[in-house]
């Protein structure tokens, strides 16, 4: 692989990093949105509410995580990418400006601040549901 197809798939794996963030993030948002809106209150529903929401947290993260590993993989290569000796002067150029900028995240911290977030979003929704007026009974 040359240099620049590894910067390429350093940028799409970054690209696919950000879209697992704004789908989550859209996802939760939708998520306290519906429990706002409900006006009485249904235990069976915010259990399925929580249910769905923890299965897609955990395929978010997995997704996420696997994402960063990859990016990890991919900026290790690119360090150690050799120097070609058909134009070093301009790669050498590039590399001393580019790769400081390429951070590397670790795994660990996303997941903490993940489940952070899973578990806020989790406690908004049952909050919601135990604020919630009872219904009133039919005559």
């Amino acid at each position: 692989m040359r240099y620049s197809e590894l910067i390429q798939a350093y940028f799409d794996r970054s690209t696919a990093l950000q879209w697992y963030w704004t789908i989550y993030i859209i996802v939760i948002g939708g998520v306290l949105a519906f429990s706002s809106f409900r006006q009485h209150k249904d235990l069976l529903v915010t259990i399925l509410v929580t249910a769905l929401y923890l299965c897609f947290a955990y395929k978010n993260l997995g997704a996420i995580e696997a994402t960063i590993v990859e990016r990890q993989a991919i900026l290790g290569v690119i360090k150690a990418y050799p120097t070609s000796t058909a134009d070093p002067a301009n790669l050498a150029s590039l590399r001393q400006k580019l790769e400081p900028s390429l951070v590397s995240q670790e795994p660990e911290d996303i997941h903490n601040f993940h489940l952070a977030c899973d578990l806020m979003t989790i406690a908004a929704i049952w909050v919601k549901e135990f604020r919630r007026k009872k219904p009133e009974p039919s005559t």
